[in-house]
């Protein structure tokens, strides 16, 4: 049975439609569009019952964003990372979650990227830095930010000899936010660089992925930035179910140059919308089966395997990879019509490419996944970064 949230997505789809110019106009989803989603619940489905969340699996969660994306890339986008971190919940220290999660208007947004410097003080971290890529930064009402971690002028180092590093949690008001998000696509996601300057975090909003997680839920057990990449794989997903569903209202309606009949009924047409059927099946398919795996693995009380966490950057890459695939054939089918904004696909493309350049589904991934396949230690790889031990 769907989700609930995925009932209030498609009440909100209208809405967000109405708003998707306005949003790629002003870089920012527009505020009744922010509004709506809230009360549809969708930036707490991770977040734990005990807080008021939804506690909803991971299965349920990159329906949710696929099914907004599918609506509009950068609302989906939002939507991932608004509700993908509510996934901090049961990572943080209780007091730190407690403290920003027990507000139901709580968004996130921020970077894992340690680009910040943390000097420890008493009960916490110092810190400054300038981070990019803040999606949603608009409507976020806390911020994200990695940090190196320093004793002094000295940075800590690990048990292994690595830097510390730790994410920082800080209200939206502690930070200087930067209009630095003029792109290609994803216009609508504000996802600007924020700056912190000598300001002072307590250690209860502070951890980091290789941390025990502070709650039991399953859904917390699971490697976090290998999660993440399945939630960021449905985004694209989504993008290319919406120009499939454009490319169709295009070629019912659209008579080619030096052609007497419908776009619809001309063969190259017809493979590439079964060739982009297609791919996003595949894409969401293999997505549902690695995550369905994962979830049953660790609701069962174990850890994943390390094939099991290849497989999931695996199965999300393939699925990013696939969805662009998908949105390229259409776009390229639908002829010169593409190009009008008033299509919709040329924003779909840009889109879709936007997305699949995070570093989570970069095909780089898929070397690494060969070198999984083929027997090789890839334990210092970026698979083992978000690894429960010491990272």
């Amino acid at each position: 049975m769907a989700h609930p949230a995925l009932a209030a997505v498609h009440n909100v789809a209208p809405l967000i439609t109405k708003y998707a110019d306005e949003a790629e106009r002003e870089r920012r989803l527009a505020r009744p569009v922010v509004d709506a989603l809230l009360n549809a619940g969708v930036f707490r489905l991770l977040v734990p019952p005990a807080l008021g969340g939804a506690g909803a699996s991971p299965l349920e969660f990159a329906e949710v964003v696929e099914a907004v994306s599918a609506v509009d890339g950068s609302a989906g986008w939002c939507v991932m990372i608004g509700g993908g971190y509510g996934h901090f919940a049961g990572l943080l220290p209780p007091l730190g979650a407690t403290e920003i999660f027990s507000d139901s208007g709580a968004v996130l947004a921020g970077t894992f990227r340690p680009n910040g410097i943390a000097r420890a003080v008493a009960d916490g971290y110092h810190i400054n830095g300038q981070w990019p890529l803040a999606s949603g930064s608009s409507h976020a009402t806390w911020l994200v930010g990695g940090c190196r971690v320093f004793d002094g002028d000295q940075p800590r180092l690990t048990p292994a000899g690595r830097p510390e590093l730790r994410l920082m949690l800080l209200p939206v008001g502690d930070a200087e936010i930067l209009d630095t998000w003029h792109t290609a696509g994803l216009r609508g996601t504000a996802s600007h660089d924020f700056v912190i300057r000598d300001r002072d975090v307590p250690a209860h909003r502070t951890f980091w992925f290789t941390h025990p997680p502070a709650r039991s839920e399953p859904v917390y057990r699971l490697p976090v930035i290998a999660f993440f990449a399945t939630c960021i794989a449905s985004v694209p997903l989504g993008i290319a179910r919406h120009a499939l569903s454009l490319f169709k209202a295009l070629a019912g309606a659209k008579t080619p140059t030096w052609s007497q009949a419908l776009l619809r009924d001309k063969a190259a047409a017809q493979l590439a919308m079964g060739q982009a059927e297609g791919l996003v099946r595949s894409g969401r398919a293999i997505l549902t089966e690695t995550l369905r795996d994962a979830w049953t693995t660790v609701s069962g009380g174990a850890a994943l395997s390390w094939e099991q966490r290849g497989l999931l950057w695996l199965a999300s890459t393939q699925a990013a990879t696939q969805a662009v695939q998908a949105v390229e054939l259409l776009f390229t089918a639908a002829g010169a019509s593409a190009v009008y904004a008033s299509t919709g696909l040329e924003r779909c493309l840009r889109d879709v490419r936007t997305a699949a350049q995070h570093v989570c589904v970069t095909p780089t991934n898929l070397e690494l996944a060969g070198q999984f396949a083929l027997g090789l230690d890839v334990r210092q790889s970026v698979w083992s970064i978000d690894d429960r031990g010491d990272g």
